[in-house]
């Protein structure tokens, strides 16, 4: 039995409920980048990278380097650096199935977000490359995106959430441990709470690029 009832089945009942939008959010999509968005990605360190499988199965991935990172090949194209992980490669191989990605770039600070929509291409160019070379390394591969939808989103998430009031987060020593929740997933006798905490920061020390 699901844990829920009245499901929408419709786009008419979903408007009928939530209404249609206005002027501005209908008209406020364009298809390239233009200078403001270029402006804004110049301050971005952080994006959320979204991604699907051949079969629909969906997968949120965080993104993060310098402002700026995210740099702007033309007005159809952005160029993501693929920095060393986890080498689980989720987002990469959900490219590699389904091109469709779908970006939110954050400033720290600033309450509305950017979304970008389009096709991505994994690329080995060791031209491009080597402009992202940090600490003597360079990714081994980039995420180029094909821009098909360019926006502004408004900045009600962040201020229902408080996000940037610091006054609002939560203390440190009652947050969850990720530390203790990747050993109760993983559940393998061989790696404790200790032993994760331990190679986590180890690999936040050694092995951020």
């Amino acid at each position: 039995m699901k844990p829920y009832r009245k499901p929408v089945h419709s786009k008419d009942e979903l408007y009928s409920l939530q209404g249609k939008p206005g002027k501005i959010a209908e008209h406020k999509v364009i298809h390239y980048i233009d200078e403001l968005s270029k402006q804004f990605l110049s301050y971005s360190p952080f994006v959320v990278v979204s991604t699907s499988n051949a079969k629909g199965e969906c997968d949120n991935s965080p993104r993060g380097d310098a402002a700026g990172f995210t740099q702007v090949l033309d007005e159809q194209h952005l160029l993501i650096p693929e920095r060393m992980g986890n080498k689980r490669v989720d987002s990469m191989r959900n490219i590699l199935e389904n091109p469709h990605i779908g970006l939110l770039y954050i400033i720290p600070g600033l309450e509305e977000t950017l979304r970008i929509n389009g096709k991505a291409t994994i690329i080995k160019d060791e031209n491009l490359l080597k402009k992202h070379e940090v600490k003597g390394r360079a990714p081994k591969v980039e995420i180029v995106v094909e821009v098909n939808e360019c926006f502004i989103h408004c900045a009600k998430a962040f201020k229902r959430s408080k996000l940037w009031e610091p006054e609002q987060w939560p203390e440190r020593n009652t947050l969850p441990s990720p530390a203790k929740m990747m050993a109760a997933h993983a559940k393998l006798d061989s790696h404790d709470q200790e032993k994760v905490e331990v190679s986590l920061n180890e690999s936040y020390r050694e092995r951020l690029y």
